[in-house]
């Protein structure tokens, strides 16, 4: 019997959100085998363990909530960093094997083999021996005071390659262990989710380094770039290509790239301060950088031209993708457009796509969300990040989550309903449509959000430690080292 639905890819289909991998039973992968008949095998590992690797700033925030209430005031600066720290030594101590032996007894793949931070030609070079060995052997320069897990990506690979972690099995990739389902039974299904990491390095770092001819087959730690150029990754693309072919799957269904000065983990700034201006902004810096605050002589940032340049570079990318699917047979499902059509700040306030109906009465029916719909049944929801007003409600924002970069749970519903609907034009064949319910139920982000982020802007600047250094020597923040882990690359010193 065929396998239904096997998964190559990154962080968006391993279902990566608020800074970590927690629940990989809500991302968008597993809300599309939902819609298969009930009895459908569809295993993938859990992350559940201290609220996911490497921070789930939900849980964080949430937890200083429940501790300081809906704000932090300058008398609690010392006691909320103090339980801080020991949330993040707890977490950092599980994931490096302190608490207890994260090996489990299981004898063959993962039909998800996703790992977030992971580049297309991660997908054949990375393996769980040469992520230990490189944990062992490199140690983090900019970890923040040596409290997040060490190399998270790496463990994360490791878990998911390998979950044994027994040598027998210690130098399969993502496709090795794809192939074992092409051996046992057949691949009916395969979506192949990569290269959005070969591009994003550049806004969660700030910095804008096009890649060499060597960095497609060196280690993904020890590469340079956070850009491939585009014939770089047209080789990488058509590598990946070619060994995807030799699965043999019925169909394989492949996305292409949404622009990535879209998510709000960047925040576009304009020299004269005017927020509604149609297009590219002058600057993009971080997101708890406000526009009033921000200065191109002391905060990092990207140009107006070098975003201009990364767009461009995802253009060629996905023209890349649609030949490559029309020589070889694949489906392209259109991500790229669907982003773009929500993008309300580029698009001068305008959001472009209609969101699925079914999504409005499941806004609708939970209490805690039926003011996200309004009377003419559109859905309020945009790219803007996440904001709460005084009486804890969201009215802005509600795609991504609160890393600014991935997606909400509902965001993954609305990935998960466009790969639905190009499955089914491909001849998939369901039992039932997305359950809309289920996700916005699941999405205790967007449902039940920390009441502390009604004080969105002290929150943030609290995670990026600009209050605890008057207390603590830190050095690097919370939130830039957590950005600079997404694509596997280091953030430089300052």
């Amino acid at each position: 019997m065929k396998h239904k639905l096997v998964v190559v890819g990154d962080s968006l289909s391993q279902g990566f959100k608020n800074g970590g991998i927690y629940r990989t039973d809500i991302n968008f992968p597993s809300l599309v085998a939902r819609c298969f008949n009930t009895d459908i095998n569809f295993e993938q590992p859990r992350f559940t363990a201290q609220a996911g690797i490497p921070l789930n700033l939900e849980m964080l925030v949430r937890g200083l909530s429940d501790d300081f209430g809906d704000t932090i005031t300058w008398n609690q600066y010392i006691p909320a960093a103090s339980h801080m720290i020991r949330t993040l030594k707890r977490i950092k101590k599980y994931w490096e094997g302190g608490l207890k032996d994260l090996s489990i007894n299981r004898h063959h793949p993962y039909h998800n083999q996703s790992v977030w931070g992971f580049a297309i030609n991660d997908s054949w070079l990375v393996n769980e021996e040469n992520s230990q060995t490189y944990i062992q052997n490199h140690r983090e320069r900019v970890n923040i005071f040596d409290m997040l897990p060490e190399h998270s990506m790496y463990t994360t690979a490791r878990l998911v390659l390998n979950p044994s972690l027994k040598e027998k099995t210690n130098l399969n990739n993502q496709l090795d262990n794809a192939c074992y389902f092409k051996e046992n039974g057949g691949i009916e299904n395969l979506i192949v989710c990569l290269g959005h990491n070969n591009v994003i390095g550049a806004v969660t770092n700030l910095n804008l380094a096009w890649s060499e001819a060597e960095d497609i087959a060196t280690f993904p730690g020890l590469r340079k770039s956070t850009v491939y150029r585009p014939e770089h990754f047209e080789e990488s693309y058509r590598n990946l290509a070619k060994r995807v072919s030799k699965l043999k799957a019925k169909r394989i269904f492949v996305p292409t790239i949404p622009y990535v000065t879209i998510p709000p983990v960047c925040r576009g700034v304009n020299s004269d301060l005017s927020s509604k201006r149609l297009g590219y902004f002058d600057y993009y810096t971080r997101f708890w950088i406000w526009d009033e605050d921000f200065d191109p002589g002391r905060h990092p940032h990207l140009t107006k031209d070098e975003a201009i340049q990364l767009d461009f570079a995802v253009d060629e990318y996905n023209e890349i993708i649609r030949q490559v699917a029309r020589e070889y047979d694949w489906h392209v499902v259109p991500m790229a457009k669907h982003v773009a059509g929500m993008a309300r700040r580029r698009l001068g306030g305008e959001i472009l796509r209609d969101f699925p109906p079914g999504l409005a009465r499941a806004l609708k029916n939970h209490p805690n969300t039926a003011h996200l719909v309004d009377q003419d049944e559109n859905v309020l929801l945009s790219t803007d990040f996440l904001r709460l007003n005084k009486e804890g409600k969201i009215y802005k924002g509600g795609i991504f989550s609160l890393d600014g970069l991935h997606p909400t749970t509902i965001a993954y519903g609305l990935i998960a309903n466009v790969y639905f609907r190009c499955m089914v034009e491909a001849g998939v064949e369901f039992e039932k449509p997305i359950d809309w319910d289920f996700v916005v139920q699941e999405d205790t982000l967007i449902n039940n959000p920390p009441p502390l982020l009604a004080e969105l802007r002290l929150v943030l600047r609290y995670l990026s430690m600009g209050h605890q250094e008057r207390f603590f020597k830190f050095g690097k923040n919370i939130l830039a080292q957590t950005l600079s882990l997404f694509s596997g690359r280091e953030a430089p010193e300052n």
